[in-house]
Formats: C-alpha cells, sequence, structure tokens
C-alpha cells in the first residue's frame, strides 16, 4: 500500500513538472543512467561551459547515487552548473523543462519529450557486437532505444558505417526517424588529443587514485560486458581481476602497467572492490582521457576499439569466448577483418605487446589498421565537440555532415495487434505480417510489452522486418485528468479525448511517449477490443484509421465471462469511437453485413465505412505444425519433472475406422462446447465407438467436465487442455465439428480445411463464407442437428475440406489492400 502511495505521488510530481514552463537555454546532461560526467554528453558540457557566447545556458547533470565528489568541486562555486539525482522528483521536473536534452544512452519509460524540447541522443560507440533488431531476442530488448531514438532532433554519429548499419538497419529508423544525423565524429574522442598539461593532469589524478604508474606505460585492457545479469556484475568483475593479473605477471613489472577499465554496467561493483583500487580507471577520468595516455588497447568486442583508432597505436583483441560470443550476440565484422590481431590466450597477448615498441608503435602495422582509421575516424581531429556544438546550438549545418535519414516511397502503417496471446486474432495478425509485401509497405506494430511464455512466443514470430514498440508503463499526468477520462469512457462521451484541451494533452503526451516523433500514412487497431488503443491510435496525426472487428460485435457485447457480462461497458466505448474512423473492417463479407445491420443505427454510421478484410492462412506453417511429434505435443511435465500423457492418447494413436471427433476453442460460452457435448452424447448412443476431444481451457472447464460425467461419457468425450501446438491433434484426428454461438472468420476452419479434415459446423452468420463454398457442412443451431451432422459424417456423406491457400490468401491480400487504402503496393500471396 505504501509503495502504491509513494508512486502515486511520484506521479502527481511528475505531472506537475511537465506543466511548468520550459527553460530553453537549459541542457540537461544524462550518460549511462547517471553514472557520471562522461562520455559525449561530457564532451558537449565542457565545449558549451568554455564558449563566451553560449554562457548564459544553465547546465544540470543527472548522477545516481553518492560519490562524484570530484565533478561536485570542480563546479561548486560555478551558479551556471547544478546536479540531480537520477529518478529524484528534480530529475523528472529538469526532464519535463529543461529546453535541451542530452543523452547517451536512454530515458526511462515515463519520458516524453515536450513540444519545444531539443533532444540530443549521441549514443556510446560504433558497435562491433551486434545491437538492435540483429541481436537475438533484440526487438523486446530495444523496444526503450527504438523509443528514444525516434523521439530525438538529433542522433550522433561517428562515421557511415554507424548511421547505416546501427540506426538505419539495426534499429529500423529508415522511415521512422524524423530528426537530423550529425556525422561529424565523436565529441569524446577529443579528449584522446592530450597537451602537456592535459597528460601530466591525467597521471596525477591516476597517481591519487591509488594506480602508482612509475613511469611505466600504460596497456589498457578495456573489455565489453559480458555478464547474464545486469543486476548481479560480480562474477564479471572477478573474472577481470584474474585476466589482469595473469597479464601482468607475464608481462613483467618494470616496463608496463596494466590497467583495468569495466564497462559501466560493472564499474560499480568493480570500484567496491579493494584489490582492483591499485588497477582500476575511476569512473570520473574520462575513458578517452586514458585512451590518450594508453600505448596500447587490449579489447575484445567492446566498441571502445574504434576510438582508439584516431591514436594510431595498437591494438589487440583478446576473445577467448570468440566462438561462443559470437554464435550467441554475434559481430559485424569476422575476426580477420578486425584492425589488429586476434588471440584466445593470454600468452599471446603478452607476445604481442612484446612485439612493440615501448611507446607502443608496431614494428610491423597491421594491414588492416590504416583502412578502418580512414574508415571510422577520419573526422576525428579533436575538433569534434565544436562542430557538434556549432551544429545543435548555433544552427551552423553549412560544410557539416548534417542530413536526414533517406525517406523511402513505401507507405507507414501501424498496426496494434493486442495481447499477443495465443488465439484467432493473434494467428491471424502473425500471418498477415508474414505475407506482407516489405518492400512496398513500412510496417510497424505496437503490443503491450510481452510478459508469459505465450506471450513471449507470439512475439518471436513477428516477421524480423517489422518495427516493434512495445508499450511500458503507463500515461503521464495528473489524477483528475485520468478520472475525469475513465468517467467519459464509462458514460460513452467519446469526444472528450479530443474536444476538451486536458484531455487532448494528454492524449497527446501518451502518443508522444509511445511513438516520439514518428508519423504514419495509416493506423489500424487490429485487435479492436479495447477502448484505450482505439482512443490513441485516434491521436496519430494526419493518418487514416482503421478499426478491425473481427466479431459479431453487438453479440461480443453480451458474452458471459466467469457469469457476469464483462464486456457490457468495454465494448460500447469502443463502439462509440467508431465514428471517428475512416473505416471499420470485418473479416468476412457475411460478417460486415452483420455488424452493420447491428451497430449503423445505434452509432449513426455511414453504411459506406464497412469494409471486408479476411483472414490469412499460413498453410505451410500449419502443414509443419501438423508433422510434429503427437504424443511429445500432448505430453505435460510436472513440478517434479515427471513427463505425463493423457489417457486417451493410447486409443487415439491406434488403427480405426473414421470416429475421432475434435474442436478447438476456449471453453466459454460463445463457443458452446455445452451444446456440443450433448449432441455426441446423442450421437454416442448410436455409434459407441465415436470419439470427441476438445481443446482449449478457460472459465467452464469444470462445468463442461461435470456434464461429461453426469452423461457418462468420461471415457468418450475428453477435455484436453491448452497445447501450445495442437495441430498434430488435429491433424491426427478424423473430422472437425464446430457449435459455436457466433464466430468472426474461424481461423480454425481455415487451418481444419488446410488439414483436409471434414468440417461439420452450425449456422452461424458469418459461416457461409468462412471458407469458400461447399467445403463445410453446415446444420442448423440445434443439439439435434449437429448430432445429425456428425452421424452423416460418419456415414461417408461429408467430405474432407479443400483449400487453395494461394488463391485464398491472393483475395484477402487484396481486399486488406482496398481496406487500407494503400497504392501502389504488392503482396506475395503466399500458400
Amino acid at each position: 500500500m505504501l509503495r502504491r502511495v509513494r508512486r502515486a505521488a511520484q506521479a502527481e510530481l511528475r505531472a506537475w513538472a511537465a506543466r511548468a514552463p520550459l527553460r530553453p537555454r537549459t541542457v540537461m546532461y544524462e550518460s549511462f543512467a547517471g553514472n557520471g560526467v562522461l562520455d559525449n554528453p561530457e564532451a558537449m558540457f565542457r565545449e558549451i561551459i568554455r564558449s563566451p557566447d553560449l554562457s548564459d545556458i544553465r547546465h544540470i547533470w543527472v548522477l545516481a547515487g553518492a560519490g562524484h565528489d570530484e565533478i561536485r568541486r570542480e563546479f561548486a562555486h560555478d551558479r551556471r552548473v547544478r546536479f540531480v539525482k537520477y529518478r529524484s522528483g528534480r530529475y523528472f521536473r529538469a526532464l519535463a523543462t529543461s529546453g535541451y536534452l542530452i543523452n547517451n544512452a536512454t530515458f526511462p519509460i515515463e519520458f516524453s519529450k515536450r513540444p519545444g524540447q531539443v533532444y540530443v541522443n549521441t549514443w556510446h560507440g560504433t558497435p562491433l557486437k551486434k545491437m538492435g533488431y540483429d541481436m537475438p531476442g533484440g526487438a523486446v530488448d530495444s523496444a526503450n532505444t527504438v523509443r528514444n531514438f525516434v523521439a530525438a532532433d538529433y542522433l550522433l554519429s561517428q562515421n557511415h558505417f554507424m548511421t547505416e548499419q546501427m540506426y538505419e538497419s539495426a534499429y529500423k529508423l529508415r522511415g521512422a526517424f524524423r530528426g537530423r544525423i550529425v556525422e561529424e565524429g565523436y565529441p569524446r574522442v577529443d579528449r584522446q588529443f592530450l597537451d602537456r598539461g592535459c597528460f601530466l593532469a591525467a597521471h596525477a589524478r591516476l597517481e591519487e587514485a591509488g594506480i602508482q604508474l612509475d613511469g611505466r606505460n600504460i596497456v589498457l585492457y578495456a573489455p565489453t560486458w559480458k555478464g547474464d545479469s545486469f543486476a548481479n556484475p560480480e562474477d564479471d568483475a572477478n573474472a577481470l581481476l584474474a585476466t589482469v593479473s595473469e597479464l601482468q605477471d607475464r608481462l613483467g613489472s618494470s616496463e608496463y602497467m596494466v590497467l583495468l577499465k569495466t564497462h559501466q554496467v560493472v564499474h560499480r561493483f568493480a570500484a567496491s572492490q579493494p584489490e582492483l583500487k591499485s588497477i582500476l580507471v575511476p569512473n570520473d577520468i574520462p575513458t578517452n582521457t586514458i585512451l590518450g595516455l594508453a600505448s596500447q588497447l587490449i579489447t575484445d568486442y567492446s566498441s571502445i576499439f574504434f576510438d582508439f583508432l584516431a591514436t594510431g597505436l595498437p591494438i589487440i583483441f583478446y576473445t577467448p569466448d570468440a566462438a561462443e560470443y559470437t554464435g550467441s550476440r554475434g559481430t559485424y565484422f569476422a575476426p580477420d577483418e578486425l584492425p589488429g590481431p586476434v588471440v584466445s590466450q593470454l600468452a599471446q597477448v603478452a607476445d604481442q605487446i612484446a612485439r612493440s615498441a615501448g611507446d607502443g608503435t608496431p614494428v610491423v602495422p597491421h594491414p588492416n589498421y590504416e583502412v578502418w582509421k580512414e574508415r571510422f575516424v577520419a573526422r576525428e581531429d579533436g575538433g569534434a565537440s565544436r562542430r557538434v556544438v556549432d551544429v545543435i546550438f548555433r544552427g551552423h549545418t553549412d560544410l557539416r555532415r548534417v542530413f536526414r535519414i533517406s525517406d523511402d516511397a513505401r507507405t507507414r502503417v501501424l498496426l496494434h495487434l493486442g495481447g499477443m496471446r495465443s488465439n484467432g486474432i493473434t494467428s491471424s495478425a502473425l500471418n498477415l505480417l508474414t505475407a506482407i509485401d516489405h518492400d512496398s509497405v513500412d510496417v510497424s506494430i505496437v503490443i503491450q510489452r510481452p510478459r508469459s511464455a505465450d506471450q513471449r512466443a507470439n512475439q518471436a514470430r513477428i516477421d524480423p522486418r517489422i518495427r516493434q514498440f512495445h508499450r511500458s508503463g503507463g500515461m503521464n499526468g495528473h489524477k483528475l485528468p485520468h478520472f475525469r477520462r475513465e468517467t467519459a469512457e464509462r458514460r460513452g462521451l467519446p469526444d472528450l479525448h479530443h474536444t476538451v484541451p486536458g484531455q487532448a494533452a494528454l492524449w497527446a503526451d501518451e502518443w508522444r511517449r509511445t511513438f516520439g516523433d514518428m508519423s504514419f500514412d495509416v493506423v489500424a487497431d487490429f485487435s479492436g477490443y479495447s477502448s484505450f488503443w482505439a482512443t490513441l491510435l485516434l491521436h496519430s496525426p494526419g493518418a487514416e484509421r482503421l478499426i478491425w472487428l473481427h466479431n459479431d460485435m453487438a453479440a461480443e457485447e453480451h458474452r458471459v465471462i466467469k457469469g457476469r457480462r464483462r464486456m457490457r461497458r468495454s465494448l460500447p466505448a469502443v463502439f462509440a469511437l467508431y465514428s471517428q474512423y475512416d473505416r471499420l473492417v470485418s473479416v468476412s463479407p457475411s460478417l460486415a453485413a452483420v455488424n452493420r445491420r447491428s451497430l449503423e443505427r445505434r452509432y449513426t454510421l455511414d453504411p459506406s465505412v464497412f469494409v471486408t478484410s479476411r483472414n490469412l492462412i499460413d498453410s505451410a506453417r500449419i502443414l509443419s505444425m501438423a508433422a510434429d511429434d503427437l504424443e511429445q505435443s500432448v505430453t505435460t511435465i510436472d513440478a517434479d519433472g515427471a513427463s505425463h500423457t493423457p489417457p486417451w492418447l493410447g486409443e487415439f494413436t491406434r488403427p480405426r475406422d473414421g470416429r475421432w471427433f475434435v474442436t478447438v476453442g476456449r471453453y466459454s460460452t460463445e463457443k458452446n462446447h455445452a451444446r456440443l457435448i450433448d449432441s455426441f452424447a446423442a450421437l454416442h448412443a448410436t455409434a459407441p465407438e465415436a470419439r470427441l476431444l476438445i481443446i482449449g481451457y478457460g472459465p467452464l472447464e469444470s462445468a463442461l467436465q461435470k456434464q461429461i460425467d453426469h452423461l457418462g461419457l468420461s471415457s468418450s468425450v475428453f477435455l484436453v487442455g491448452h497445447l501450445a501446438n495442437p495441430v498434430p491433434v488435429m491433424a491426427a484426428a478424423d473430422c472437425f465439428v464446430l457449435s459455436s454461438n457466433y464466430e468472426g472468420q474461424p481461423m480454425v476452419l481455415l487451418e481444419a480445411a488446410t488439414l483436409r479434415l471434414p468440417i461439420v459446423s452450425v449456422r452461424f452468420a458469418s459461416i457461409t463464407d468462412a471458407l469458400p463454398p461447399g467445403e463445410i457442412h453446415i446444420v442448423d443451431q440445434d443439439s439435434a442437428a449437429l448430432a445429425l451432422g456428425m452421424a452423416e459424417y460418419l456415414h461417408g456423406q461429408v467430405q474432407p475440406a479443400r483449400l487453395d491457400a494461394r488463391q485464398y490468401n491472393a483475395l484477402a491480400l487484396a481486399e486488406f489492400t482496398d481496406a487500407m487504402n494503400i497504392t501502389p503496393v504488392h503482396f506475395t500471396a503466399a500458400a
């Protein structure tokens, strides 16, 4: 309770801060979430503060935790500079009111750039290791990074490789980033060009920290972080100590001093270890200053070596875990492409160091070195800070490499996919995303951040060419406007979100928080069940807006879930927004007619807005899933690790004469499995060899099992439960049966037809065009008719369904194209 009160109070403070006036001549700097006054932001800060024409600028530095005494002392008497604690109330006030925001990583999920703010993201290095969507699981891990990038006005790039490979490709900013790239080198590298005074001052600072150089040449060991958890860096720090100690022993102590520069994730822990004190570079000494002192650099996959190229001194790549690391994370360059020797043993590292002169000059320069230096650090001449500040704070772009990422001609589409739970909507969405021609359409999707294993598995299936926004956290703003928002929703007042200024500001802020400055040509709520998302998408600037109607929506409003009509209030709030959408998309022509009849007059809707876009089927995937091992697909593992197979499996896998029926659907009222069980009881009286499998899960499981037991069918009707892959069971069954009260366009019927199963279904409004004509044996919606339909299958009167997936998908894609009003566009009508 106390934690909730504290969070609410913090949210109110953030809301007040967001209403305070902007301070256009104030700059807020953040580096590695407050780890220190570091990196590119530090270099830009010092360039600004020593510039007479920028002396009116005020500076706020973000620092996390205690310490940072050196920098605090340095600016204790400079009234232009102050410090705020990371994630404190003052932090969020500075974040909301500073005219300029400079960060080398990302701001937290609460961040929403206000109109008038200028956001500069410098990032923190040219990547060697794969980044963003190029990493396994990168779409989830990179969600907040992409969100920050699309909110930025400027992105700093050290070189054109970084622009193209990292920004445009790995983070999918081509077609998304509306700001400008500044490709003038990295401000932090200026620190490496030390004059005599700076050189001596840096040496003195190391000795103050307890590092005794005694005139020895510095060999800097600066690996990337490779631990398993950002929260537990201990193992990584201990391994680093062992490496440095062994290398120092091999080199001896007379000529070289091996120093350790840790990754920011590890540093706080490493600094707390007394045994590291004599070799650990303090965090308040800029990394690039140490690079300017070093005679040689040893690294693995850290981007630090790109900066060191500007010195012209040797780089050794020590990668004992190369096979494991490149197999899991991956790198953009092969070992033989790198600008230095790649070794796997410390003895080889020591041997390479011994081959250099005392100052680090290699006896024989590495053959790749000069090519890399020209390609990656050609702009590093000690003046990058001045040029970058010139561009951003003085507006001087002439003769500077400042440009926008080239925009292509593709139509920019945003789709909200819903909760990504395993259901028909998710299957339909995933099939659609695979089929779209991404050379013609730039597709972004937005989902809530996946948390369950089921959601993560479905998210992982999203086509890798698609840009993903994962919404985390909640809306900003005061409690009172949120109370008014919720009241308007309950009362069915659909216009307040854009007619009342406070409400419009609330939603506009959430749009910016989620999507930054990105714009779209078309946005679509593909899920269609959430008033929150239906409202948010209406705040997309200048886009056409569509919302999907996957079912008989009026019937859905009255669906009973656990004894309650849980959507009786939520769906009317969605319906009330329909008039603000350009098109309402049902998933079959008959369903469009049903929805038009039930909603048109009730909400004063233009009949022309009701259009059709059928679900697609990925037949290749269905057939591949069908080939999975049947027993494995139904085997469960208990808490003790023991495996269990269902009691019906033995009989199911024995040779038989077409007597196993199967259905798949949630155990809920609209699926009406109770009617199916009653019908099967009547069938079973005359065909006792028949069996029924009901695959699914839901609130009616207990009631359905009681019904089965009461009818004496416990050895003939089986509630299978949820299966991650139900297709092997479907494929092994003999006939698919459906008893729903109503449906949209059931994905499961497309799947059953792909498997060439005979299909018996009761009649509902959209059944006639769920599949091509004649492929479903349709009976009246009552128990006796359904029992007769199943009996007709047993008597050979129902033939296997057929589906020409390629022809069907071509039709469905054409409907999608028309509904989205996308021209010109080309689709791949995959089977």
